[in-house]
């Protein structure tokens, strides 16, 4: 199957979920996050997006994740993970019960397609000062692609992952999961990076990346959002409306998109330092804000 075909199967089986200019979004992705090891990329940003988390709870913001949320090729469960970050867990836990998150599956976490397998490893936690299993992520679904559309413009925002475009990291992710397991994770400690991750890839990246435009031309200059690439993108009105929100291991760094106001945004979280010498985590606009209406027949 094609990457194009791949694509149209994910848009075609999306929740639609219908938004205004008064909803609030935000895409992050690529989090990766792991036991807290030396391979655990995201350990050096958790602070960092556990405060950008609790800042878009407070400010009222619909989390969605658009995959490779959890680190499990390198770790064989989620276990390890929860334990690891319980308390940024126990933060998403607040924006499920609030119905203001949504979750996609990327290479790194397809097993969470299967229904089955979310709900015996992510609903409930063993906590061990109770003594007794607690609720967690209770009918949490993972999606494999998601349609917001304008309830005034009937405008369609199409998000996934990206890695439908990448036929090594969705048809043969088992044998990249084992590659990661056993030969680069170990490797990734001392500092050589798997070459079978587009983010450490440049031509491959840049492959990926043009096989979604070219599909994104195919439907009506859609606007898609993804991850994968971990490069962050952000077209003007006019050019190919590809976005791509980055990632949260960026080196002492997180970057998101961000839907406000109808409009949107290209952000990054990251440790700034006060006139007095103290640290502070600032939010820092990259890109925009743009009217999401400028991109219609652009």
């Amino acid at each position: 199957m094609s990457s194009s075909k791949r694509l149209d199967r994910a848009y075609s089986n999306a929740n639609v979920i219908d938004f205004d200019d008064d909803s609030k979004f935000i895409f992050f992705s690529d989090c990766h996050r792991g036991d807290n090891s030396f391979a655990d990329d995201f350990a050096n940003n958790r602070n960092i997006y556990f405060h950008a988390l609790n800042h878009y709870y407070r400010e009222g913001f619909h989390y969605y994740e658009l995959g490779d949320g959890d680190e499990l090729w390198e770790n064989m469960s989620f276990d390890a993970i929860f334990e690891a970050h319980k308390n940024v867990y126990q933060l998403l836990r607040q924006f499920h019960l609030e119905k203001r998150l949504k979750m996609l599956w990327g290479n790194h976490d397809m097993v969470y397609r299967d229904p089955d397998y979310v709900k015996k490893h992510l609903s409930h936690y063993f906590e061990p000062i109770d003594g007794e299993d607690k609720t967690l992520f209770k009918d949490l679904f993972y999606h494999e692609g998601l349609i917001l559309k304008h309830k005034e413009t009937n405008q369609e925002l199409f998000l996934v992952h990206g890695h439908q475009a990448d036929w090594w990291n969705y048809t043969y992710w088992r044998v990249g999961r084992f590659l990661v397991r056993i030969l680069w994770k170990p490797l990734q400690v001392v500092g050589i990076a798997d070459p079978t991750s587009p983010a450490k890839n440049y031509k491959e990246l840049i492959r990926i990346e043009r096989r979604i435009k070219r599909w994104i031309l195919k439907k009506n200059l859609l606007i898609t959002i993804a991850g994968h690439t971990h490069r962050p993108r952000f077209p003007e009105p006019g050019q190919i409306p590809f976005f791509n929100d980055g990632s949260c291991v960026h080196p002492r760094s997180i970057t998101g998109i961000e839907i406000e106001k109808g409009e949107i945004s290209l952000i990054k979280w990251h440790i700034d330092t006060k006139p007095d010498g103290t640290l502070q985590i600032v939010r820092v606009l990259l890109e925009g804000p743009e009217k999401l209406k400028d991109y219609i027949d652009a």
